[in-house]
């Protein structure tokens, strides 16, 4: 955990904004000085894990310093706002530059950069005309050849929530079902030990964040894995958001919806998204040339609020299929 904070005053209120963040401090403290620097607004922020963040701003309550959450996932943004951890905004900006199936319906959270999470594989094994579906890879030729990242951390689960808003549970829980049938090797702890995997020959294909493939060719060039677009003849790739909501007892509020809206412009688009290798929400943005040069995807149009509303049940579908 780390505070970066300055004295607490009623002036120093009306003058700064306090945020907490899940995202990263070398991802986020060049935009707040960005932001300082156009407008004069000191931004304070203490970075957790988003399960500490949101206990926090629970025991806080009224108390609480923070004027605006920021987090990785809409399913960790859609149980802020169900905690009542969040308040809605009403702007016109953030309505202008968040699609709509980025942002909570009753506008409590919006996000600010968008992840897909999607197909990849080995191009010296696989043939990308083989590729299709996340679906498709249960089937038989993928078996002992699909490599996945753990079932416990919220990205699969956010994945097989959105299938499950698709297609059903019953539908989904038999494709999770032929995932592991098809595993080549106990899921893996992250991403970037699914793509090693796959380079090694310990697999052939896998579900990644993108992000993830991004940074690791930053130190890797010549890593031996290509990334797929999944869904493209059908609902589109699984894609998420890093975001950001006004707290529900924010002593500036005024100043928080300021800082969000700017975060989610032109100016500052760029700044949050390329950071990370993600791909900026605002469809006005273009997106980093290494990123952009995976080319143009079909994004799959469900809000990614319903990965909040599911993942109870997602987890429990993993369980039962024994998706560890």
């Amino acid at each position: 955990m780390a505070l970066f904070a300055l004295p607490w005053t009623s002036l120093a209120q009306a003058q700064e904004v306090v945020v907490y963040s899940a995202r990263n401090e070398h991802l986020i403290r060049p935009l707040f000085e960005a932001y300082t620097q156009e407008t004069g607004v000191k931004v304070s922020f203490l970075t957790d894990k988003e399960g500490p963040l949101l206990q926090r701003l629970k025991a806080e309550g009224r108390n609480t310093r923070a004027d605006l959450l920021v987090t990785v996932d809409a399913g960790n943004l859609w149980h802020a706002a169900e905690e009542g951890l969040l308040q809605p905004v009403d702007s016109a900006v953030l309505a202008a530059n968040v699609p709509e199936h980025l942002r909570d319906p009753q506008n409590q959270w919006f996000g600010l950069s968008l992840r897909a999470r999607t197909i990849v594989y080995s191009p010296e094994r696989v043939n990308p005309e083989e590729l299709s579906t996340y679906a498709a890879l249960g089937e038989p030729q993928w078996k002992d050849r699909l490599l996945l990242r753990t079932s416990q951390k919220v990205y699969n689960q956010s994945l097989v929530a959105m299938l499950i808003a698709e297609r059903g549970v019953e539908e989904t829980e038999r494709i999770v079902r032929s995932w592991v049938d098809n595993l080549a090797a106990p899921p893996f702890a992250n991403d970037n030990a699914v793509m090693e995997a796959i380079a090694a020959g310990q697999g052939d294909v896998g579900i990644v964040n993108t992000y993830y493939l991004g940074r690791l060719l930053k130190s890797k060039p010549d890593l031996p894995v290509a990334l797929f677009w999944a869904d493209q003849d059908g609902s589109g790739v699984h894609v998420n958001v890093s975001g950001a909501g006004v707290t529900r007892h924010a002593r500036n509020a005024e100043g928080a919806i300021k800082l969000l809206e700017w975060l989610s412009s032109e100016a500052a688009q760029n700044l949050f998204a390329d950071a990370n290798m993600e791909y900026p929400v605002n469809p006005q943005v273009t997106s980093h040339p290494d990123v952009a040069a995976w080319g143009p995807f079909k994004q799959n149009p469900i809000n990614v609020s319903r990965a909040g509303e599911l993942q109870t049940q997602a987890i429990m579908l993993m369980d039962r299929a024994g998706y560890r």
